[in-house]
C-alpha cells in the first residue's frame, strides 16, 4: 500500500529547522502587522494538492486517500506541534521527500531561495 511510506518517517532535515523556527503564520502575521488569519502560501498549497489528487504520471505520486493518510499521521506524530495549515504543508513536503520526488538537497534549496527572496 502507497500509505505505508510514513509508517516509520525519518526526520528530514529542513523541515525539522522548520518546525524548531516556530515561524508559524499566526506569529509571524502579528510579528509584521498583517490581520489575514490565512497565510499568502495557502492558496499555492491547496494548488499542489489539487494537482496532485488529479496526477497520472509515472512518479509516486500519492492519490488523494494516500496524501490525506500520510498529511493526518505526520501532522498527529512528526509535526504534532505545528498548527493548520502548516502541518499541512510540511507533512506534504515530508511525503514528496520520503517517495523521492524532491530530495532534501533540492527542498533546501528551494527553501533557501524563497528565504531570500522574502528576507530582500
Amino acid at each position: 500500500m502507497e500509505g505505508d511510506h510514513v509508517s516509520t518517517p525519518h526526520d528530514i532535515a529542513p523541515l525539522q529547522a522548520i518546525v524548531e523556527r516556530n515561524q508559524v503564520w499566526p506569529r509571524m502575521a502579528a510579528k509584521y502587522g498583517v490581520t489575514n488569519p490565512v497565510p499568502p502560501w495557502k492558496t499555492s498549497l491547496d494548488g499542489i494538492c489539487d494537482a496532485l489528487d488529479r496526477s497520472n504520471c509515472e512518479a509516486d505520486t500519492p492519490n488523494f486517500k494516500d496524501r490525506r493518510d500520510e498529511e493526518d499521521a505526520l501532522s498527529a506524530t512528526v509535526y504534532a506541534d505545528l498548527p493548520y495549515p502548516e502541518n499541512q504543508l510540511v507533512a506534504l513536503a515530508h511525503s514528496l521527500v520520503e517517495r523521492g520526488i524532491i530530495n532534501e538537497a533540492e527542498l533546501q534549496e528551494r527553501l533557501a531561495v524563497i528565504r531570500a527572496r522574502l528576507e530582500a
